[in-house]
């Protein structure tokens, strides 16, 4: 398979508590992008959540949560180079705001912020006493949010800084968009200009039917969870056609599937790695997210007793997540697990990710493998482990790929349009 071009590589800016230090680790996060932005990666990104998820506050450590936006804006004023991919729920957030503030974050990094686009599976209660709408309903109001929002930075073209104050002439060029659509009715313009890197680039977390439509439709990149080659291979040829079919190219829209990582000098010491990460996880507790996750009780069967096809409840139940439900049903109908097996599946103890478990030439042999096959795009590295493991993903993991030509020595841009191989405008003073 020729490869026309490099990985995509971002990194999940995953800075916990440890050591007995609590609080918001800003200098924490700022050397970690810092790092990343060393070996040259595409972006750091972070997820936000808006409910308290005990489990996640379990997970972080004493960290704070940040909204990440905020926590973005202050990474970008330490460093120069590096993509800066914040996340913003359509569900719960005005256009005109998500517009305001992904501006505001683009000329403060220089044209280096890209949006996540999520719609949210819980957290109605904190807005309204409204119930959560349908995955259909919130994806045709993310797909009218995403529209208003880019016609709103079109609205205050950047070609108003060189007009030297001309009324006239910004008069002409600053105009309403007068949007009157089902979910929304903006009048605008925005009260800023747009920044001359261009369009923001736009990602979507998500891969139900729906999820994909959207990403195929509006998205650069799409962040998903596919564990296997098959998953993988399957949604990039899914989301390329979508593309197709409405009138894009099939390279317009990348899959960048979490790559879930331990690394070690051995296999054994990355498999332990592993084994410890989720040692803390009690029967009863992976029980309980299998239950979550599909509504399907195992506690009556033997850990080596087989899960089969006619136990699986009915695929029209409500799901808290349709795409990461999707994955475990797959898994059951096609390997009839045990119990036990079913129980220890990433799908299930965690966020259904690619795992990689192994020495730095494992990792980057699964990596070049999943690609060659076209599984991926390039991936977004989730740290797992102890620090070794990170260090070797960066001491070698990556540079082994720059080695292989499939991924860059140095940037050759300053801005993720850049990074991304997007279409780039000209500064204002070119």
């Amino acid at each position: 398979m020729a490869m026309k071009r490099h990985l995509i590589i971002g990194m999940h800016l995953a800075v916990y508590g440890n050591h007995g230090k609590q609080g918001a680790l800003i200098d924490e996060h700022i050397a970690f992008a810092q790092r990343a932005e060393v070996a040259k990666l595409d972006f750091v990104f972070k997820a936000d959540y808006l409910i308290a998820h005990p489990e996640l506050m379990a997970k972080m450590k004493g960290t704070v949560g940040l909204d990440p936006s905020f926590l973005m804006a202050m990474v970008a004023r330490e460093t120069k180079q590096i993509g800066l991919v914040t996340t913003i729920s359509t569900s719960f957030t005005p256009p005109y705001l998500i517009a305001r503030q992904l501006q505001s974050l683009n000329w403060i990094s220089e044209g280096r912020v890209g949006w996540n686009i999520v719609t949210s599976i819980d957290g109605a209660y904190n807005f309204s006493n409204e119930p959560m709408p349908s995955s259909e309903e919130r994806y045709a109001k993310a797909a009218e949010c995403t529209g208003v929002v880019k016609q709103l930075w079109h609205s205050h073209p950047y070609e108003i800084l060189v007009m030297d104050g001309n009324l006239e002439k910004i008069k002409e060029l600053v105009k309403p968009i007068e949007h009157e659509g089902e979910f929304f009715h903006i009048r605008g313009p925005l009260n800023l200009p747009m920044h001359p890197a261009g369009e923001i680039p736009l990602f979507q977390a998500g891969a139900s039917d729906v999820g994909r439509q959207f990403a195929a439709t509006v998205s650069n990149a799409i962040f998903a969870a596919t564990p296997t080659m098959e998953v993988g291979i399957e949604m990039r040829n899914d989301l390329r056609q979508q593309a197709i079919e409405v009138g894009r190219s099939a390279d317009d829209i990348r899959l960048l599937p979490g790559l879930y990582f331990f690394i070690g000098d051995t296999y054994e010491e990355a498999l332990e790695m592993h084994r410890q990460a989720h040692a803390h996880l009690t029967l009863e507790r992976r029980y309980r997210a299998l239950e979550s996750l599909i509504d399907l009780d195992v506690r009556h069967l033997a850990l080596e007793d087989q899960v089969t096809v006619d136990m699986l409840p009915s695929k029209d139940q409500q799901v808290r997540s349709k795409t990461h439900a999707d994955l475990v049903r797959r898994y059951i109908i096609n390997n009839e697990p045990t119990v036990a097996v079913l129980l220890a599946r990433p799908e299930v103890i965690g966020s259904a990710h690619l795992v990689a478990i192994g020495t730095p030439q494992d990792i980057v042999d699964q990596i070049v493998t999943f690609y060659e096959e076209g599984a991926l795009d390039g991936f977004i590295a989730i740290p797992g482990g102890p620090a070794k493991s990170l260090d070797l993903f960066f001491s070698n993991v990556i540079p082994m790929l720059v080695e292989r030509g499939l991924f860059r020595a140095e940037y050759e841009g300053s801005t993720l349009r850049s990074h991304l191989g997007l279409d780039v405008r000209s500064p204002i003073n070119s």
